[in-house]
């Protein structure tokens, strides 16, 4: 008995370490390969940001050296971090590609550049050793040679102290994505092994059956699925009876585990494609100004404007995911408070007005309308619903905004006059990424997520939706709450 218990704990053991490692290791994997995309972009924008300022400073004192002549005297170039030679040989160090050369500011016919670490004392710290490099620039006016020398030291410090603060932030995201990856799939687990306690004791139970080979043909089958194989079933034969319920309920747990799975795969899979669409605008627009746009003021601006745009979109992204999260772990906490929900239409009507001059703004709202609620939360959700009418409705056109109390209930009613959305859409509205017309997609923008985390809110305060559209006539989104009863207290101070 000793050696089936043993045995059970064992193939317990196998299952919850195969699946919680090879799924949880997985999903790291994938947000390490993201950082460290971010983290080598990073890397490069900012070296060359430094080599960029750098030669813009260069510029003014090439200027002065052309002027002065081979007279060092009357070099008056001005900047504590920079110095100028005439005469010397220059230094060795690390040639900076070609390419990169053409690209900075700085045009001199047949100039060198280098970046140079003089000798140093190896006890040196490392800190002290990056205020020594140095970056410098040779070149020949009138067959005198020039060298002017840049100490990139601080710049360099600076750089690596906000990248080093960066990597720390993505290392703590990596350490609570791991430990939440294994607590959610631990849980998600747990069924397994209590399946696995029953099939110990079922292998107990009909110990006088045979030699209790159909237990063990189970616990074989169960002990063969890992991360790779979450598709795999359990087949038992028709003449196994004893087993028929058993096998089911662990097939249909299978099913569950799977469709859990694909679907964290999937929304990693799409946030991946989200964000690297803006990262992938940012480099064409940085690539065009590398080529040829400096050169040109309206691309210039026009290449900033969208890097700024994408930015914007990209952080919003992130947001977005970051709350989904957090929800998903049951992080969020609500602070609920009984108030006035027209109180919270007001202020968000007020605001829409101030930024969209395009569309008409209507209310009717009853109050009072208590309900129990956290008001930040609430306002995110129903100002979800009110940009997304002022996305799809035309210009002029009016988006009505109801409140009020029918059968102990409190109805908040958003309405507009835009696109409709289809009756095939209708049930895929509120799943993460979707959306309905790729097209329409992308004169909207917006990345699919609002709904989702409108429908979290929503559900979390215990109320639900109804919707009623029509094509080309318009979208209701209606959310209903319980409705609570205001409590006054009245404070009674002594002086």
């Amino acid at each position: 008995m000793n050696r089936k218990n043993k045995s059970s704990t064992n193939l317990t053991t196998k299952i919850r370490s195969s699946l919680v490692i090879k799924l949880n290791l997985r999903m790291t994997g994938r947000l390490i390969s993201g950082f460290l995309a971010i983290n080598i972009l990073i890397l490069l924008l900012g070296s060359f940001v430094i080599l960029w300022k750098t030669e813009e400073g260069l510029q003014d004192i090439v200027g002065v050296v052309d002027e002065s002549g081979d007279n060092l005297g009357q070099i008056d170039y001005g900047r504590k971090n920079y110095q100028v030679l005439v005469g010397e040989k220059m230094s060795k160090g690390i040639k900076l590609p070609s390419s990169i050369q053409k690209s900075l500011p700085l045009k001199i016919h047949d100039a060198k550049r280098n970046i140079y670490i003089p000798p140093h004392d190896k006890n040196m710290r490392w800190l002290e050793k990056i205020d020594l490099v140095e970056y410098t620039i040779g070149f020949t006016i009138d067959g005198v040679s020039y060298q002017i020398i840049y100490y990139i030291g601080s710049d360099l410090k600076l750089f690596l102290y906000l990248f080093f603060i960066i990597l720390i932030f993505e290392l703590l995201i990596l350490i609570g994505n791991i430990e939440k990856g294994s607590r959610m799939i631990r849980k998600t687990l747990k069924p397994l092994a209590e399946l696995a306690e029953t099939a110990k004791s079922l292998n107990q139970e009909v110990s006088s059956m045979a030699d209790g080979t159909y237990i063990k043909d189970l616990a074989g089958a169960i002990s063969n699925i890992d991360a790779n194989r979450l598709d795999s079933r359990i087949s038992v034969d028709s003449s196994q009876n004893e087993l028929k319920d058993l096998a089911a309920a662990i097939n249909d747990m299978l099913n569950r585990i799977n469709d859990a799975y694909q679907s964290q795969v999937r929304f990693v899979s799409d946030a991946s494609h989200e964000l690297r669409t803006p990262i992938s605008v940012i480099q064409g627009y940085a690539n065009l100004l590398d080529r040829w746009g400096k050169r040109d003021e309206k691309t210039m601006q026009e290449s900033i404007d969208a890097i700024k745009t994408e930015a914007e979109n990209m952080k919003d992204l992130v947001e977005q995911l970051l709350f989904l999260a957090r929800g998903d772990n049951e992080t969020i906490q609500l602070h609920k408070e009984v108030l006035d929900a027209c109180e919270v239409v007001d202020e968000i009507i007020r605001e829409a007005e101030l930024i969209d001059k395009s569309h008409k703004f209507e209310m009717d709202l009853i109050r009072p309308a208590y309900i129990d609620a956290d008001r930040q939360l609430l306002k995110q959700a129903i100002r979800i619903l009110v940009d997304n009418s002022i996305k799809y409705t035309p210009r002029g056109e009016k988006i009505f905004l109801r409140i009020f109390n029918k059968d102990g209930h409190i109805h908040i009613t958003v309405q507009d006059s835009g696109i409709g959305i289809d009756p095939e859409d209708l049930p895929h509205i509120f799943d993460r990424f979707y959306r309905s017309d790729e097209s329409r997609a992308r004169e909207t923008g917006g990345s699919g997520l609002g709904l989702s985390i409108a429908k979290w809110i929503i559900e979390r305060h215990g109320a639900y939706f109804e919707i009623l559209s029509r094509m080309n006539i318009g979208t209701r989104i209606t959310i209903i709450f319980p409705a609570v009863e205001k409590i006054y207290t009245e404070t009674t101070v002594q002086e």
